[in-house]
Order: C-alpha cells, then sequence, then structure tokens
C-alpha cells in the first residue's frame, strides 16, 4: 500500500470521524452573498471544502447573482435554473431553487413560482430556507385571492384565479401545518370560499382551523366568523332552523370561550338576532297546529319552545299571548263538545170538565 494512498486513507477516516461526532445543524453550510466576494460558504463542516460539481456551481451561481443584480431577471432566472438541474446535489443547488423561484414571483409567474418554492421544500427539507419558502408560498396565494392577474411569459396578462390561491394556501397547510402560517391559511381558504359564494366549504376551513389550532391568536375570529356565516345561511323563520341552531351554537361558544373579547358586543347582537329568528320559527309551526289543525297539544308545547328559547323578548310575548288563546279555544271546544243536558218532561196540563 503505497503511503500517499494510507494518508489518503487516514484523512478521509478522520474526516468520517468529524461527521459522526458533529451534529447535522454543524455540517451545513450557510451561504452568503456580498457584491466584493460573490457566493461564499460559511460555517459548517463543508464550509471552505467544496468538492469539484460545487465549485463547478459557483461560477453559475456567481453569474446569476450578477444578472440579477443588474436587472436581467430572465438571464438570472435561467442560469439559477440551469444549478439546481445540473448540480442538484451541490450545496447551491437549494439556493438556486429559491433565487429563480423569487424572481418568478415578482414576474408575476405565480403557478410556476409556487410550484418552484414546493421543490425546495420536497426536495431539500433541511433547507435554511424553509420559513422564508412558505412565505413566499403565502404572499403568492393571497396575491391569486386578492384577484390579481398572472403574467405568463413575465408579461402576457393572465385571468384571475382565485380558486388556485384557495389551492394553495391548502398545500401550505398540507406542507407546514405546525407552521405560523397554517391557520392563517385556513382562514384565507374560508374567505376564499365566501368570495366565491361557497359557504359550506368556508365552514369546513372554519371548523378545522377551531379543531387544530384552538390555541391560536386566530380562534376568535375563527369562532365568530362560523357563528356568522351559518347565520347567513338562514332564510327565516318558516324555514329549516338547522343553519340558526349551529349560529346560537357557536355564538355561545364564542361569549363562554372568550369574555374579555372585543367583539363581545357585536356576538350579543348576532346572537339575539338568531336566537329571535328560532323562537319565530316555534311560533309559525304552532300556529299550523293551532289554527289548521286544532292539535292544542302540540301548538302549546311549541308555543312553550319559543318562550324557552327567548324568554326575555317580544317573540315570547307573543308566544304567551297564543297560549292564551290556546287554552281559551280549548275550553270552548271541550264545552261544545259535551253532550246536551237531558230536557225536563213538561207536565200534561190537567183536563177539566164542565157541566152545564
Amino acid at each position: 500500500m503505497s503511503t500517499s494512498f494510507t494518508r489518503a486513507l487516514s484523512s478521509l477516516a478522520l474526516f468520517g470521524f468529524a461527521l459522526a461526532l458533529s451534529p447535522l445543524a454543524d455540517l451545513r453550510a450557510d451561504l452568503v452573498w456580498t457584491p466584493k466576494t460573490g457566493w461564499k460558504a460559511e460555517g459548517g463542516v463543508l464550509a471552505g471544502a467544496l468538492p469539484e460539481p460545487d465549485r463547478n456551481a459557483l461560477d453559475s451561481m456567481n453569474k446569476a447573482r450578477a444578472d440579477e443584480e443588474r436587472g436581467r431577471r430572465s438571464a438570472a432566472m435561467s442560469r439559477y435554473e440551469g444549478v439546481a438541474k445540473k448540480y442538484p446535489n451541490s450545496i447551491y443547488a437549494a439556493e438556486a431553487l429559491f433565487r429563480s423561484a423569487h424572481i418568478r414571483y415578482v414576474r408575476r409567474q405565480y403557478v410556476k413560482a409556487f410550484d418552484s418554492f414546493q421543490d425546495v421544500v420536497s426536495k431539500y427539507p433541511n433547507s435554511p430556507r424553509f420559513n422564508s419558502i412558505i412565505g413566499e408560498q403565502y404572499l403568492i396565494a393571497n396575491d391569486l385571492l386578492e384577484g390579481k392577474r398572472p403574467r405568463y411569459f413575465g408579461w402576457i396578462p393572465g385571468f384571475k384565479n382565485r380558486t388556485k390561491g384557495i389551492e394553495f394556501f391548502e398545500k401550505i397547510v398540507e406542507t407546514a401545518p405546525h407552521s405560523e402560517y397554517a391557520p392563517l391559511s385556513l382562514m384565507n381558504v374560508a374567505r376564499g370560499h365566501q368570495k366565491l359564494g361557497e359557504p359550506d366549504e368556508a365552514i369546513d376551513a372554519l371548523d378545522r382551523m377551531i379543531n387544530d389550532y384552538q390555541q391560536s391568536l386566530l380562534a376568535p375570529d375563527a369562532y365568530l366568523k362560523l357563528a356568522q356565516t351559518h347565520a347567513s345561511l338562514v332564510q327565516g323563520p318558516a324555514y329549516d332552523q338547522a343553519s340558526t341552531q349551529q349560529a346560537i351554537t357557536y355564538y355561545q361558544d364564542f361569549l363562554i370561550l372568550f369574555p374579555s373579547d372585543t367583539n363581545v358586543p357585536s356576538v350579543d347582537k348576532g346572537l339575539a338576532e338568531v336566537r329571535k329568528t328560532f323562537s319565530e320559527s316555534k311560533i309559525v309551526i304552532g300556529d299550523f297546529y293551532f289554527y289548521k289543525r286544532d292539535n292544542f297539544k302540540a301548538a302549546r308545547v311549541l308555543y312553550n319552545e319559543a318562550i324557552t328559547a327567548y324568554p326575555d323578548s317580544a317573540v315570547a310575548e307573543v308566544a304567551r299571548q297564543r297560549i292564551a288563546a290556546v287554552e281559551k279555544k280549548e275550553t270552548k271546544t271541550k264545552a261544545a263538545a259535551l253532550p246536551p243536558a237531558p230536557e225536563t218532561p213538561r207536565p200534561k196540563p190537567k183536563r177539566s170538565f164542565w157541566l152545564f
């Protein structure tokens, strides 16, 4: 065995031993760019000892950044994407993908930018850019949801696509469920569905928000919007009251869970409105049994339910008046149903005889 080979083997063994003893975080070099030095790996075991592929990628990275600084975004984007494609195992690959995605976002190529950012977190999950990437994806989704038009090839105006914005927010929740962007994204999913006139989908997003992120600062807003969305589906006292009951539940939950919240006055007002509607619905059904079927028992039960639903209200007073009317008519009906009293026979008149 040659001396040079022995030394190389020893060096490799020592290097592997150093890697084994070093924490994973210490192995990763941070990439820093300055106009004077260009891209440079700082920190980590690998800093300053770049393998040949990284040295080859470095030249392209510096040229790409130079193009970017001069405002030549298309050229910079092409160079960055070339680095990511040609040197996927390079320490520059993740940064190259990130910067190309960012340029696409600036050019309002929203879908390609989002997908490129997603490639970074999928292929390089340990990238120090993870939080920045999720933040950029959030901005893309929000731009689409707000109705900003994408630009094809960076300059041809496209069509608004709020549905795609909702899809991107859902992807953020899936990719980073424990990040601060997850509850924000679910709230935006609900907002997007409301914009598109899809209340059931909005309710689903808000329900996931309060179940998965109960401790979030957005939880009060989620409860309030859930109540308001259910309330918006209420068609009146003559219709099905499932949405009314759900609205009442979420308004009451809000008051129990967040008694000091600044939205309490508006919650009280909303709760009063849906309780009034629910109470009136009981009177509507009670009137049917009372006036159309003469079913006094059913009518009395429903009028009492109207009072229970909202006791200190004008609706409850109407229900009490209806109960009095029920009792009055019931008494009259029972009296009319009694059999007539037997007639007392009239005594026959006595015959008188006159003698002449």
